[in-house]
């Protein structure tokens, strides 16, 4: 606190080696835990709150964007190409511009030094390497919630709608088990639940279409606690599925 001359009245000064008070950020939408992460990481609230705008939603990730050389001004097209810091670095090392970087990422490219005749020849655009509005927006949708863009990217190219993608992505599960176990009828919480465990998920529909149980009744008979003898079995003594 200093004095004003010549007043009573008194402000609150803070120099460069003060850390920003917990109220400058929670007024700015941040929880005080984040916050605190953010704070120990090294960021102001102003550069905490573009890396936000820009898709980024938690300081360890903004670091290594940042020790990649990227800003929150060109992370965007970055991170809706699927893209990871490293990733970032290494298409540098490689002496690749960042916009074609991402134009082959998106074709599928692996970061390799440039061949010397590639560097005499324009570079050919494949179509449908550039994102849509569309998919613009499912990529900014799954980002805004902190799913890694890498699986954002791969739910997009899995032709996920972006309300169910949301869900799943969320959850921890790639898209491709997330598939088998929205058919087989279960939520986006329950289907985490054997991905975690490590169970696949093909094995577990053939498991139950083995049984000749109907996929649309396998999620019920779950919930219920029986396993697809049980389940099969019950069927054939004229048992519907579960409504529990």
């Amino acid at each position: 606190m200093v004095r004003v001359p010549g007043t009573e009245e008194t402000m609150t000064v803070a120099f460069d080696d003060e850390p920003e008070q917990p109220h400058v950020w929670t007024d700015r939408g941040f929880t005080a835990p984040d916050a605190r992460r953010w704070i120990g990481a090294g960021f102001t609230v102003e550069e905490a709150v573009r890396w936000r705008e820009a898709g980024v939603y938690r300081p360890r990730p903004a670091q290594a964007w940042r020790t990649a050389g990227v800003t929150p001004r060109t992370l965007r097209p970055l991170l809706r190409a699927g893209m990871t810091p490293r990733d970032a670095v290494r298409w540098h090392e490689f002496g690749y511009s960042r916009a074609e970087a991402v134009e082959r990422h998106l074709a599928g490219e692996h970061p390799r030094p440039r061949r010397p005749w590639r560097t005499l020849l324009p570079v050919r655009r494949s179509r449908g390497l550039d994102l849509s509005d569309a998919q613009a927006e499912f990529m900014d949708a799954l980002l805004s919630i902190g799913v890694p863009a890498t699986t954002a990217r791969a739910y997009l190219d899995a032709g996920w709608r972006r309300e169910e993608a949301a869900l799943w992505a969320h959850s921890g599960v790639d898209p491709v088990r997330a598939g088998v176990y929205r058919a087989l009828g279960f939520s986006a919480r329950e289907g985490s639940a054997p991905a975690r465990d490590g169970r696949e998920a093909l094995d577990l529909l053939c498991q139950w279409w083995d049984a000749g149980v109907p996929r649309g009744e396998v999620a019920a008979w779950v919930r219920a606690g029986l396993g697809p003898a049980a389940a099969a079995r019950a069927r054939a003594e004229g048992s519907g599925p579960p409504t529990v």
